[in-house]
């Protein structure tokens, strides 16, 4: 199958700017082959023909609400690869690739060098510690939120911070379900944002309350079903699922909720956000040197 998207070939050269959108991979090679989170389960099969229907939803749902979508293609061998939210960290028209922590992903990022490099894009180096990109840190009014203990190590946030200073508010993730902090917490604008408690300690969870004005709580079964793992395009959240109450508490602010399954990618622990590495993201420099705070 080819997928339709909004990238136009003859746009490839030159820098990237604005409404450049979001980056996607084709699930040409996607599969549940081995297991490194608690979600796959190599006994399961995945439905191949399903997964392309399903990604090419989500594809011309988000470019129904406004988003550009560009892709990269697919390697053999790298199933995970459609999950570009781990591709790197993007910082106006330069990216810092992921560090995999596990060695089945590894592979990916020289993948990940090489499409961006062809875009156009300043290649940064990746930290000397794990880091698994924009799944584990996730931008919200111009700084960094992101995850450390399954995935990601802590000590590569204050390494990001002194290279590139950026604001860094790490928090530890101690629920196996929400390996990564985009399973737990989704901003919807400067001031509001969806979290999962469960997702966080006390500690962390009471950062969160500190720096989002507007919180949307979210029940533990609307965690459990990758409710936080959305991509907001607008106004429109664009989520694998929405509760009626849920739903509600979006529309109160303004926000469309769209539904776009993608069950087919569950079965590797991954949801829309995960399929999707935002494109348009500029953070804020604090300056350097600096140790990111650390919430336990």
């Amino acid at each position: 199958m080819t997928p339709t998207t909004s990238e136009a070939p003859e746009e490839e050269a030159g820098g990237p700017g604005r409404g450049h959108g979001v980056l996607m991979c084709p699930p040409e090679y996607f599969d549940v082959t081995y297991s490194i989170n608690v979600w796959m389960d190599t006994g399961v099969k995945v439905d191949f023909d399903r997964a392309w229907r399903q990604w090419e939803r989500l594809v011309s749902t988000l470019e129904d609400a406004g988003t550009r979508v560009r892709t990269m293609p697919a390697a053999p061998g790298l199933p995970d690869m459609v999950f570009t939210a781990n591709a790197g960290i993007v910082d106006g028209d330069t990216i810092t690739p992921a560090r995999m922590s596990r060695p089945e992903r590894a592979p990916e990022i020289e993948h990940v060098r090489d499409r961006f490099e062809e875009l156009g894009w300043t290649v940064d180096e990746p930290p000397t510690a794990p880091q698994e990109g924009a799944g584990d840190a996730v931008a919200f009014d111009g700084g960094l939120v992101a995850g450390y203990g399954p995935r990601s190590a802590e000590p590569a946030y204050a390494g990001l911070r002194a290279h590139r200073g950026w604001t860094v508010t790490a928090l530890e993730l101690t629920d196996p379900r929400y390996y990564h902090v985009d399973l737990g917490f989704c901003p919807l604008d400067d001031r509001a944002a969806m979290v999962l408690p469960e997702a966080f300690t006390a500690a962390g969870h009471a950062a969160l309350a500190e720096i989002v004005e507007d919180p949307v709580v979210l029940t533990p079964e609307e965690g459990a079903a990758f409710c936080a793992n959305a991509v907001v395009a607008g106004r429109t959240v664009v989520m694998p699922h929405c509760t009626p109450r849920l739903g509600r508490e979006l529309e109160r602010r303004g926000f469309e909720p769209v539904v776009c399954e993608v069950s087919e990618f569950g079965k590797a622990g991954g949801g829309c956000r995960c399929l999707t590495l935002a494109l348009d993201v500029e953070l804020d420099r604090a300056g350097a040197p600096f140790t990111a705070e650390v919430v336990g």
